[in-house]
Formats: C-alpha cells, structure tokens, sequence
C-alpha cells in the first residue's frame, strides 16, 4: 500500500499519512495526531504550566487523552535540590489529577524505559520533550524530541503540526571487526556528515550491517541521530524487532507495512563498508570532531562516565566489565558507571557484574541521566578530562565549561578503565 497515486513512499512519509490522515510527500505541512508523548522532571514542569495556560478559559482543565502521555523522572534523581524536588511534587500531583502514568525516581532514563515498558510500536508517532527522543525509532517508530510548550499544546489538543521531513538514508555493508560497535559506526557517520548533515531530515539506517544490530545496538544508533541534526532516526521494524516487542505487548504481530518502499524517493543515500572500521572517539567540543582511537591514544583521563540512554544498557556494562575483567580501575580515575534503568541494573546484579565493577573500584549508582546532562553528580572540574558513553561533549556538557568530553564505545571505556587514558580495545 502506497499513497492514493500509487507513489513508494519511505516509511516516514508512511507515518505521517497515517498521523494525518491523507497521503503525504516530504515537504507537505501537516497536522499529524500523537500516538504517545513522554516529559520527564526537567522539561515537564513548563509543559504543565502551559498546558493550564491553554487550558485557563476551559471549565473542565483535562489532557485530551491520559492513556498516550507518559511522565517519567530521570534527570535529577533523587532530587538533587530543592527546586528539583518540587518539580518533582508538581509532577505528581499532576500526574494523578490528570490520570496519567507516572514512572518515578526509582525506574531510569525515559528512552531505556518507554520501549522495554512496552510503548513504543512500529508506525506510532511519538513526541517527547528531550532531543534525545529520536532513539524509539530503532523500533520503527517516527519520534522525535519538542519543545515544552509544544508539549503542552500536545497535552491540550493530542495535535501538533510537523513539516514532514525528507529522509537521508544511510546504506551500510559488512560486518563490524571486533571489539567494534555500534557507538562507533554512528560516530562515524556523524563524524562523516557533520552535526548538521541531516538537518530536520529522518535519519534512515539501513543494509545488512543494521539489521545484524541488536535492539540495543539499534537503539545507540537512533538515540544520535539528533547528534547530526536529523529530525529522526528510524530504523525499518524486522523480525528482530517483533522478537523484541512481543516479549513486551502481549499480541503483538509485526505488520509488513511500516517499511519504506522500493523506489521511495530520498534527498540524499550514503553507503558504507564497515569492514575495516577502527573504534572511534568524539572529541572535544564537538560530536562530529571524530577520530579514530589511534589518533586519541595515550589522552589522559580523570574520569569515565558508563551509562546514558546512549549506552547504559546491560549489554553495554557487558562488554566493559568483560574487557575488564579482574583487573582493577586505573590509580586516579573515577569510573562511574550508571545503569540505564531498573531493569537493566537488575540484569546486571544477577549476573554479578555490580559486585565485580565495585570491587574494581567503580561507583555505581541507580538508574537515572546521571553526568550525562552535567547538572546532578559526577561532573568534571575545571581542566579535567572524561570520557563517557553518552551522547554529547560540549562545553560544559558533564560539568566545567573549561572540562573536555571525549565520546567513545563501551568496549574503548573498558579499555581505558585499566590503563586511565584513551586505550583501543582491540590491544587489551
């Protein structure tokens, strides 16, 4: 099924039909409905506030559909100060006025949590109000991050207009050598295009070497795609997808659709070969600043930050304990490692992994954005150098804005926990 004119559409054109009930083309300004929108304790208090704002005039003050709005807390938890604990009670109470779902401090990062609870679905349209929220699309799903008061515009009508974006695909062959990721093929690709090679453009990744990924590969891969300025970053649902999601939803069967046609128009393919790939590392200040670890080699750090809705996953936290192993963290770096969500520390206390990483001499905390937004614990002092799985190395990004960030794997982060400067994991 194509548009009425029988024309291939890309799978985000497909979406936005659906969301706004007629056939559209890349370019067309649409009013599209939501299938689920997500706030969390930063962004969400503005969006409350705004949505009383529209709502003022109106007698009866609801949200138009409680079921497809999800709030979680994850940014500063446990509260981190006073003005973040209030947050967190004006959440709550509007939470439970409304009859909204509400995942609190305990549960981890909103991206982790949305699609291992189960609510993300190929073919959905979801807004969140985090950047970030392009990472349900390793789901097949169109999400993409918004502004608060779009947020509450959302909460009042379930409406919100979109330019439906043109899509840049990315074709990418071959198998990843070893002790190479999925981090590093989307720094790569980033590194390649630049931070804003992909603006307001869905992002498609696509070729053998993508639908090798796992879910949680292809959720590295969708999370940063905001990172190159893409709108989304969408991956087509397969079987590895449908695994996933029916351990999740009860019933659920992959429909065929939700694909991009052959002879879907794009603004721009790329094609890759990844057979060669070297790890690779985001440098400061920028994340399109990429090299490869060869050239990074030997930077001395005071700090690792493992964790972030990029790379805090179980498997994540694997592959740097494993390279690891019973080796002790370097003299004079702090490792701090934070899981991505309840779920996943769990996984990671039975295997025994938080035992191992403790007696490495790593901190490890509860789930939550932890460093990563640079404004509850783990931040860089003045000089200081980390290196973190997460997403972003701006200036001031886990701290300091005379700190420096580089970018890297979990299998590089383990790498240079034993030696406590950038190391290739390929030689340990």
């Amino acid at each position: 099924m194509s548009g009425s004119d029988n024309r291939p559409m890309t799978v985000s054109e497909k979406i936005f039909s659906k969301a706004s009930g007629t056939p559209v083309k890349a370019g067309d300004f649409v009013l599209a409905n939501i299938d689920l929108a997500m706030t969390h304790d930063i962004t969400g208090p503005l969006a409350v506030q705004g949505f009383y704002e529209i709502m003022r005039d109106e007698e009866d003050k609801k949200v138009w559909d409680p079921s497809k709005i999800v709030i979680i807390f994850d940014h500063q938890v446990p509260a981190d100060s006073i003005n973040a604990a209030q947050n967190h009670i004006m959440l709550r109470k509007f939470a439970k006025e409304q009859g909204i779902l509400n995942y609190d401090v305990y549960e981890g990062v909103c991206h982790q949590v949305l699609p291992e609870k189960g609510h993300v679905k190929p073919g959905d349209l979801i807004v969140g109000s985090d950047s970030h929220t392009c990472a349900y699309g390793s789901l097949g799903a169109f999400s993409t991050g918004i502004g608060s008061t779009d947020m509450a515009a959302v909460f009042a009508t379930g409406k919100l207009w979109f330019r439906v974006p043109e899509t840049f695909r990315f074709e990418v062959e071959g198998k990843l050598p070893e002790r190479v990721y999925s981090k590093d093929l989307i720094l790569h690709l980033i590194g390649d295009v630049g931070v804003e090679g992909v603006r307001y453009m869905a992002a498609e990744y696509a070729g053998s070497t993508i639908r090798s990924l796992s879910i949680p590969e292809r959720m590295t891969m969708s999370n940063m795609a905001i990172e190159m300025g893409g709108k989304a970053g969408i991956i087509e649902a397969d079987e590895v997808t449908e695994a996933y999601l029916k351990e999740r939803i009860p019933g659920f069967k992959l429909d065929p659709y939700w694909k991009s046609d052959e002879g879907a128009k794009y603004l721009d393919i790329r094609y890759y070969d990844v057979s060669d790939l070297e790890p690779q590392v985001a440098c400061p200040h920028n994340v399109d600043n990429v090299k490869s670890v060869s050239e990074v080699e030997g930077t001395k750090l005071d700090q690792i930050f493992m964790g972030s809705c990029t790379n805090g996953r179980f498997e994540d936290i694997k592959i740097m304990a494993d390279i690891m192993g019973d080796e002790p963290v370097a003299k004079d770096l702090r490792l701090l490692v934070v899981p991505a969500s309840k779920t996943e520390y769990m996984k990671l206390l039975k295997a025994g992994y938080i035992e191992k990483l403790v007696n490495a001499g790593a901190i490890v905390e509860a789930p939550c954005c932890g460093p990563c937004m640079g404004g509850s614990f783990g931040l860089l002092g003045p000089g200081e150098v980390g290196l973190a799985t997460s997403n972003r190395n701006f200036k001031g990004r886990e701290g300091s804005a005379e700190s420096f960030v580089y970018l890297s794997s979990p299998a590089t982060a383990g790498a240079s926990a034993l030696t406590g400067e950038i190391t290739d994991p390929r030689k340990v």
